[in-house]
């Protein structure tokens, strides 16, 4: 098994295609995407201490960086980078340079990536509107989302769809971490063993705290769904506020909180690391 993941690994550290600097973007993209993640959890581990900060959404954090001395600057980059990562994601959704393939597996991470291409992007929107508005959308975004959908025909089973999809994407990702099999898509050759270790301990933890999150959102979604109740829907906010509401709910807070920091320094080392097949050159 082993054996096979490292010639998956080779296989597409060696293929080529065009445009390399579509792949350079995604690089920026993910260290992006750590960013946001290592400041939702910097503020949810505030929230958990009870120094100050509170558990918020992306849309938040934003909302509370545009505040900060030279947060537009931060808006700006966080949001032309986040679109380099939207691209990469569509990317893998469409084209499949991981081959991922098309079974059940496949499917459900390309839908996964589809998905968040789309969350990605209006994050970046945001960001972005933030930075040249100081006004970004307004909160209850999973709400709006999802009561639109309910007015489709079938949007109930649209909606228990979208949680489903975010459940299936959270277990993924859970597992992942779990089992380490996320190093097989850096280029460890290039790597330092300190550089290795920091990604490999960063990315099991993170990774598991971002699959317990998206569980968690993904099944707000369903309960949505069963209830048609928009107001059911919850994000990354609510998700944590849910996890600090349980038994000892502020350690596991903390916990999470953690995880997502160590998410976003993951993130960062996989801009750096990736293997990826979409050019000439990583």
């Amino acid at each position: 098994m082993a054996d096979k993941q490292e010639a998956k690994r080779k296989a597409r550290e060696t293929k080529e295609e065009s445009k390399p600097w579509i792949r350079r973007f995604g690089r920026i993209g993910y260290m992006s995407q750590g960013i946001v993640y290592a400041l939702i959890g910097v503020l949810a581990l505030l929230a958990a201490l009870h120094v100050g900060g509170d558990t918020t959404d992306t849309g938040g954090m934003l909302q509370k960086l545009a505040a900060m001395p030279f947060g537009n600057i931060l808006l700006w980059l966080i949001g032309i980078g986040l679109i380099g990562y939207v691209c990469w994601d569509a990317i893998l959704a469409i084209k499949d340079p991981n081959n991922e393939g098309n079974g059940a597996k496949g499917i459900i991470v390309r839908i996964g990536f589809g998905v968040s291409t789309v969350i990605y992007a209006s994050i970046a929107f945001n960001a972005l509107r933030f930075a040249a508005t100081n006004q970004g959308s307004g909160g209850g975004s999973e709400q709006s989302l999802t009561a639109k959908l309910l007015t489709y025909p079938f949007g109930q089973w649209l909606v228990a769809a979208v949680g489903l999809i975010i459940i299936g994407y959270g277990i993924f990702e859970f597992f992942s971490g779990v089992s380490g099999s996320f190093m097989n898509r850096f280029k460890t050759g290039e790597m330092n063993k300190h550089e290795k270790r920091a990604a490999r301990h960063a990315g099991r933890i993170g990774l598991i705290s971002r699959g317990i999150v998206f569980g968690i959102v993904g099944f707000f979604f369903v309960m949505t769904a069963i209830q048609s109740d928009p107001d059911e829907a919850k994000g990354l906010d609510g998700a944590l506020s849910e996890v600090s509401q349980q038994p000892f709910g502020r350690w596991l807070l903390a916990i999470v909180a953690v995880g997502f920091i160590l998410f976003g320094v993951y993130s960062v080392i996989r801009g750096r690391y990736e293997s990826m097949s979409f050019g000439k050159n990583a």
